[in-house]
């Protein structure tokens, strides 16, 4: 995996990032190979930070309130994908990949869990 110091797309970052910790979430703590890794994830942070189309988004925490669902008939919930603002849908994209869906968009419970593994990762 490597590091290329130039200002990349949201979506080249979020790729970037899965890889990351998914390749992290296979060390153990204190793994020295960790580092690169770790690397890796503090630079796209910083390319974040300085983005201006994502400036002011809104916190994980906030998302589940500015979403739109639509229930199904047969009792699911699936997220207007559109109603998810950046940078959250393309994150979600990105770690939802080959995940199945309904036509209309993401599953609720998708999204719950993304929610939820996201604040993990950011403490792992």
């Amino acid at each position: 995996m490597t590091d290329e110091n130039a200002d990349t797309s949201l979506r080249d970052r979020e790729k970037l990032r899965r890889k990351a910790l998914w390749t992290l979430s296979l060390l153990h703590p204190g793994d020295p190979n960790a580092g690169p890794i770790i690397q890796v994830l503090e630079n796209t942070a910083r390319q974040d930070e300085a983005d201006a189309s994502i400036q002011g988004a809104i916190a994980i925490s906030e998302l589940r309130n500015v979403i739109e669902i639509q229930a199904r008939t047969n009792g699911l919930k699936v997220v207007q994908e559109l109603s998810i603002p950046e940078p959250w849908r393309e994150r979600f994209f990105q770690a939802s990949r080959g995940s199945t869906r309904h036509v209309n968009g993401p599953y609720l419970h998708d999204l719950q869990k993304f929610i939820a593994l996201w604040k993990q990762e950011v403490e792992h």
